[in-house]
């Protein structure tokens, strides 16, 4: 039984690795390129699947009415075991293929297509070995053999003969920073955006119909509010990034949250697989992940482009702004506030933009790090993750200190605590989701991840207070936060994260509500998607829309006095 699980565990390993090497096609089909990827992924795997195996083959023993006893190569055994596996297979294909159909290029969604139904086929096959066998016995031991380890070659070799031995990666491409002359008004309406990670349009409209976020509760009141359709994987660099060029990561480049090395060498890895717990790979150790820069992005911003038009921009805290790309303005990267702990860190100038705002920087973070947040110092489990929500407390006062000394025309500040801290304290701020809270935990820690909601009400009733009666804000939460299911609950306990109870891999709705003269009152708005922001700024500012953005200009925001004069045009790029 263990041999026969062994030999079905590599065939199975060989699918997941087939899988691994669609998903990144340019990743080269050659024994250099292979060793590291056979001896990490595809070493975990085998281990496991024969595992899982081997257990189904003892289950099979425990419970036969006969005795189970294969040969040490059972091609019966084998032929239902290889069988499972191609359709198993298959379906993680399936799977993975509807969840990164908006970050895979068109010829990876064919070539993917193509592999998950000759896995189908294949399964078909083994099946009909199978039953051809039972039928005519197993006299034919030579022939039952052939044409096991013929399918199961076939299988292999059809996929990755479609696939090719890899693509070769286009060459780096980005956008030169010109000006351009499109007239547009010397004089333009604000704009303050407010970004959030993780936010949940629910939530704020729970606690503001109780009286708590008062001025979400404005916003609400008086402003127009929708849900944002973000995209997969639902990584915070890959979100905001959709975000800020208004284009899939087709275009824009950024696919996750980094890529993924080996320690042997090797090429790496740009997109893991979803739905086989590869991330545990990255966990464990067997893949190290190296995390984007701004040179990563194959795309203007909005800010390169607002920037390039000659208006004022200021941007604190942005995923992918290492090293601080130039502006007319100001940016603050959002690693600024990791660098500044370390001595070599105070001296790299690469983390804001200009340098001269270094000094006035660095005593607005100083101002909020010595801030003390009772709350915070309320239990060990809160003491654990403090450190999101004084990174949001540090970007929150150089915002502040930055648009007093340097008033930009579009100001755009990061929040990102509430998804560290929403995936430990989702469970306490919604007990009905799990059941197993008790009212002690509810009392000391249910009120967390809402303390973290008032951080930003208050940044939001600041920016109300500052609009003239032609600007515009914009709250943009780029993906949501859900409750984690039961399985991966359980899961996360027997790794030792038994603490984790929020999740956003299944890509939950963000939000973006509009608040100003121009807005139109609504909470009814049909829903939109995270690549329609760049448009609609853009749009509100009187300036043309890319064609090749992905996104749309939300005109339904606004008064129909205020669309009514303004047409919306369009450009056929901004990268060239």
């Amino acid at each position: 039984m263990l041999s026969n699980s062994l030999v079905a565990a590599l065939l199975a390993t060989c699918y997941v690795l087939m899988l691994v090497l669609q998903l990144n096609p340019t990743l080269p089909l050659h024994p250099q390129g292979l060793v590291p990827i056979a001896t990490t992924v595809g070493l975990f795997y085998a281990l496991h699947f024969t595992v899982i195996f081997y257990v189904v083959l003892v289950a099979r023993q425990l419970l036969a009415r006969e005795l189970f006893s294969p040969a040490w190569v059972s091609v019966g055994l084998l032929t239902w075991l290889a069988a499972a596996a191609a359709l198993a297979g298959a379906a993680l294909m399936w799977a993975n293929l509807r969840t990164f159909t908006l970050v895979l290029e068109p010829g990876t969604v064919v070539r993917l297509t193509n592999g998950a139904l000759t896995l189908v086929v294949s399964a078909a096959c083994f099946v009909f070995v199978a039953l051809l066998r039972l039928h005519l016995g197993p006299s034919g031991r030579p022939v039952w053999g052939t044409l096991f380890v013929a399918i199961a070659l076939a299988s292999i070799a059809a996929p990755l003969a479609v696939r090719g031995g890899g693509t070769s990666p286009l060459l780096d491409a980005h956008p030169i920073d010109v000006a351009f002359d499109l007239g547009a008004a010397e004089r333009p309406a604000r704009v303050t955006l407010i970004a959030v990670d993780a936010g949940s349009l629910d939530f704020i409209t729970s606690a503001t119909a109780e009286g708590r976020l008062p001025n979400f509760g404005r916003m609400l009141d008086a402003g127009a509010a929708m849900h944002l359709a973000t995209i997969h994987p639902t990584s915070a660099e890959a979100v905001w990034a959709a975000v800020a060029t208004g284009k899939l990561p087709q275009k824009n480049g950024v696919r996750s949250a980094g890529s993924y090395r080996f320690s042997r060498g090797g090429d790496p890895i740009l997109l893991l697989p979803d739905y086989c717990f590869s991330h545990v790979l990255v966990r464990f150790g067997f893949l190290i992940e190296q995390s984007h820069s701004s040179a990563t992005l194959k795309t203007r911003t909005l800010w390169n482009i607002l920037s390039a038009l000659g208006l004022r921009v200021g941007v604190v805290g942005w995923p992918l702004t290492y090293p601080a790309p130039a502006v007319r303005g100001y940016l603050v990267s959002d690693l600024y506030h990791r660098l500044i702990t370390t001595p070599s860190g105070l001296d790299d100038a690469s983390a804001v933009y200009p340098s001269d705002i270094q000094d006035d920087a660095f005593r607005a973070a100083e101002s909020a790090a010595a801030e003390t947040d009772a709350v915070m110092q309320a239990s060990t489990l809160v003491r654990r993750h403090e450190a999101p929500g004084r990174t949001d407390r540090v970007y929150d006062r150089i915002g502040v200190e930055l648009d007093r000394t340097r008033p930009a025309q579009i100001t755009i500040v990061r929040y990102q605590s509430l998804d560290p801290i929403g995936h430990y304290f989702l469970r306490y701020a919604m007990p009905s989701e799990f059941g197993d809270v008790t009212d002690e935990e509810r009392r000391q820690f249910g009120s967390v991840l809402e303390q973290h909601y008032a951080l930003i009400d208050d940044a939001i009733g600041r920016a109300i207070r500052s609009l003239g009666p032609d600007d515009l804000l914009l709250v943009v939460s780029g993906y949501g936060m859900q409750p984690l299911g039961i399985a991966k609950r359980l899961l996360e306990r027997a790794v030792g994260n038994a603490d984790l109870s929020g999740t956003h891999e299944d890509a939950p709705d963000g939000f973006l509500m509009a608040y100003g003269g121009p807005v139109i009152r609504s909470r009814q708005m049909p829903r939109g998607s995270v690549v329609d922001i760049v448009p609609t700024v853009l749009y509100f500012l009187g300036l043309p829309i890319g064609r090749d953005m992905d996104g749309y200009a939300r005109t339904d925001l606004f008064q129909p006095s205020f669309t009514k004069e303004r047409p919306i045009t369009l450009i056929p790029t901004y990268d060239r």
